[in-house]
């Protein structure tokens, strides 16, 4: 079986990183007898470069014709001046509006090899695995009008039954395999958008009986997830607070260069480190690897349904942790720093390790 795959590289570390993960992605083919047709589209600014526009036509299509995308990061300093819609950053936005997806996905999981890491105490973080569904495609960041001029500055934030609807299904179906818990983020003391959002939350609810319903208000939601991480399982928000809420998420599990994402739709699917282009680091093969990869784990769970191929990618991931490698964004005192290429290389030697203790019937997932 053949799957295509865009890759996006992009800008900065991106291209460091995506090539990691291609390594582990061809490495679990060649494990589980499929193959993988790769096409590599530009993107961000070093599309804007060469055309003129940071998503061009062609890119967009490619991603059309694939079973899934995998990106790197955009941006840079370069490009920041720039108007708006010719930024990196609004490739990313019509991308995910282009593609339809709307559900972006966050898991908020704490390796134990580095729960010492955060900076939150390790008994705050005992027991912390939660995930966070943040709308993508809708609220403030899309809504019409928008603008400012020299004396004023506005922004739209609207949603629609529908886009409300579709995200949160998908919330509480993903809540039934896990804890059975959905809290629901928002603002509904303040913002008529989010009393309409908390109203759809509730009627949606109706048809999971089995799943308990909380809501929060997103400042509370933010001081709890500090406070005590382990209490959430599945949160579901909109796009602006789903924004600030996962990278707050991130940086209590030590390191946002450790997390990866999925952005789902309907048809289609992206999967992407959350971390950004780093361009104050590109090019010296010091890039952490580990986001990308863990990226390329979802994309084989969520795309291609072979959830006992991501479970050995991430158990490969925590092994090399527990071994003390680290890059050096995430590397303490005692650690083994060791640079892209080589942390690759572990992390593959110890998916291979899983494997084949897993096929002995040694290793239990």
């Amino acid at each position: 079986m053949t799957n295509k795959i865009t890759l996006l590289p992009g800008d900065g570390i991106g291209p460091e990183v995506i090539s990691a993960a291609v390594k582990v992605a061809n490495f679990i083919a060649e494990k589980f007898n499929i193959s993988f047709d790769y096409q590599e589209k530009l993107i961000g600014g070093c599309s804007y470069e060469k055309f003129g526009v940071p998503l061009t036509e062609d890119t967009l299509q490619s991603c059309y014709d694939s079973d899934a995308v995998l990106l790197g990061a955009v941006g840079g300093y370069q490009w920041e001046n720039l108007e708006h819609h010719l930024k990196p950053e609004a490739a990313l936005l019509k991308l995910r509006k282009s593609l339809g997806l709307f559900t972006n996905i966050r898991p908020a999981k704490v390796y134990s090899a580095f729960i010492n890491s955060s900076s939150l105490k390790p008994k705050v973080l005992a027991g912390t695995d939660f995930v966070v569904f943040r709308e993508l495609t809708g609220g403030i960041y899309f809504g019409e009008p928008r603008g400012y001029n020299d004396k004023r500055g506005w922004n739209t934030m609207e949603y629609s039954y529908e886009e409300i609807e579709r995200i949160v299904v998908k919330a509480f179906e993903t809540a039934r395999k896990r804890r059975k818990s959905v809290t629901s983020v928002d603002k509904a003391n303040v913002l008529e958008v989010s009393q309409f959002w908390r109203k759809v939350v509730a009627e949606v609810a109706k048809n999971y009986s089995d799943v308990e319903l909380k809501h929060m208000y997103v400042d509370n939601a933010a001081m709890q997830i500090v406070r005590e991480p382990s209490q959430f399982d599945v949160i579901v928000t909109g796009n602006l607070f789903g924004d600030i809420i996962s990278d707050i998420a991130g940086m209590i599990t030590g390191s946002l260069g450790m997390l990866p994402s999925a952005s789902l739709g309907n048809r289609y699917a992206l999967y992407e480190p959350v971390h950004g282009s780093a361009p104050d680091i590109a090019g010296k093969g010091i890039a952490n690897p580990i986001a990308a990869i863990a990226s390329a784990a979802m994309m084989f769970d969520h795309s291609f349904g072979m959830t006992k191929a991501a479970e050995i990618i991430e158990a490969g991931i925590e092994k090399t942790l527990s071994e003390g490698y680290r890059t050096k964004d995430i590397a303490g005192e005692d650690d083994k720093i060791v640079s892209t290429e080589r942390m690759t290389e572990i992390i593959l030697e110890n998916i291979e390790t899983v494997f084949n203790e897993q096929a002995l019937g040694v290793f239990t997932l």
